[in-house]
């Protein structure tokens, strides 16, 4: 009896091992090659350009795609193809809303003078109005690490200071999933992000835990896609070359 259960064990054991390797013989090449969608020609952009399909927030000389966070007109002022802050102006808002993207900015801090932390060269890029990329001057400039450049304000420092010198140019490239909320605004998942910074990773897919206050903990209140938001915090930082393109 026992010889026969173990002959009965191995026959199955051999019927499988041949019908799994007919499995696998059965498997051609194209069956695990897709062919559609193609994906749309997209021609980069060449040192730091806009792709071409790309949205131009700022190309050194038209604010037509921006209004005051006043609901007025933009008060800062274009000085050579740079957009520059007017301290005490307000910030600016994009008029078309935004939701998961991809933005790349550049910005220049001004002369440090004699400040210091958060007084120098202090702006700030809002996603969707109220997720903050900081935007400070990081040569030698001593402030709370989950507020200096490259961090999101008061939620995550940056993994290194990639900030170069004062007065030059300074490039963030963003990556950006939107919260997502459900029916009757209930809160499904949280908002991601990405950040570059001269070509340097320094946020790596971090997940916000809300807004990011200045004072109080992050939370989260339910909303669709909204503008892109530029600081006014006081310092005439300029910005420049300011794409974005929807995911």
């Amino acid at each position: 009896m026992k010889q026969i259960i173990l002959f009965s064990l191995f026959f199955l054991l051999c019927m499988s091992i041949q019908s799994y390797a007919q499995q696998e013989n059965e498997w051609l090449p194209e069956s695990t090659e897709w062919h559609y969608p193609v994906p749309p020609k997209v021609e980069p952009g060449k040192q730091g350009s806009a792709p071409s399909d790309a949205i131009v927030l700022f190309d050194g000389t038209d604010l037509s795609k921006w209004k005051s966070e006043n609901g007025g007109d933009v008060e800062w002022s274009i000085i050579d193809g740079t957009l520059q802050v007017e301290p005490g102006k307000g910030g600016i808002i994009t008029k078309e809303f935004f939701g998961d993207c991809q933005l790349h900015i550049e910005f220049r801090s001004p002369d440090p003078e004699a400040y210091d932390g958060q007084n120098r060269g202090n702006s700030g890029i809002m996603l969707q109005s109220r997720y903050e990329v900081q935007v400070l001057d990081g040569d030698n400039n001593e402030t709370y690490v989950n507020g200096m450049v490259g961090s999101i304000y008061k939620q995550s420092a940056p993994a290194v200071n990639a900030y170069t010198k004062n007065g030059e140019w300074q490039v963030y490239d963003i990556y950006w999933k939107a919260p997502r909320f459900g029916t009757n605004d209930q809160f499904e998942s949280p908002a991601m992000i990405t950040v570059v910074l001269n070509g340097i990773l320094v946020q790596n897919n971090f997940v916000l835990k809300g807004h990011t206050p200045y004072v109080g903990l992050p939370k989260y209140e339910p909303h669709g896609r909204l503008p892109l938001f530029l600081q006014d915090h006081g310092t005439k930082v300029a910005y420049r070359n300011i794409w974005i393109r929807n995911l």
